[in-house]
């Protein structure tokens, strides 16, 4: 695994902040609810849903951690906010469980559920950005269990709360449904750049028809 950039260095060059945000030095915690023991016997990840074979697949721990390792160097913004500026995270690829367990064709959205039944619905286009990654490291350090130890979701072109602490599985989906934040008022979509913090906002098309 290669050595994380030079902060500062990365500092200058993603200087720039969405809208509404401030730059944060350190990494908050934040979340709702206790955080989860992780129980490596017992711990597994699934795909299931609208898969393309009408199966569910699944890793135990061991298997996951084998899985294809990769790093993306991105900004983390949470709705409350603040900015993480220029961290390199690493983890399994979003992509390379695509591959691995197929969409049906008329897969058009996943949901993304973690530890206590929480859930994110994410466009599956945005699940399949290259940036998309399931990370398990950040700046070559394993994350702490606040952080989402063993398993995050970071979608950096979107705010925070779309990318869960402690995933347990991803459900394909071939009509959108809210997760957890945004039925409970925060916004479907959730681009920092266009300040999609809340669900007022919406426009016609970005939720789930009625």
């Amino acid at each position: 695994m290669g050595q994380p950039e030079n902060r500062e260095n990365r500092g200058a060059e993603q200087s720039e902040l969405p809208p509404g945000q401030r730059l944060q030095r350190g990494w908050p915690v934040t979340h709702y609810g206790p955080v989860p023991k992780f129980k490596p016997d017992r711990w597994e990840f699934r795909v299931f849903g609208a898969t393309a074979d009408r199966d569910k697949h699944c890793w135990n721990h061991q298997d996951f951690s084998a899985l294809p390792f990769s790093s993306v160097v991105a900004d983390l913004h949470c709705v409350t906010k603040f900015s993480m500026i220029g961290a390199e995270w690493g983890g399994v690829p979003a992509r390379a469980i695509l591959e691995l367990a197929p969409p049906a064709p008329d897969t058009t959205h996943v949901m993304v559920w973690a530890e206590y039944g929480f859930s994110s619905n994410l466009r599956l286009a945005d699940f399949a950005s290259e940036r998309t990654l399931f990370a398990t490291h950040k700046d070559g350090e394993l994350l702490t269990a606040e952080h989402g130890f063993p398993l995050r979701l970071v979608v950096p072109h979107l705010y925070a709360w779309k990318g869960p602490k402690w995933v347990r599985g991803i459900e394909y989906m071939t009509a959108d449904r809210r997760g957890f934040w945004e039925e409970r008022g925060y916004h479907n979509i959730g681009d920092p750049w266009s300040e999609q913090r809340y669900s007022y906002q919406e426009e016609p098309g970005d939720g789930p028809e009625l």
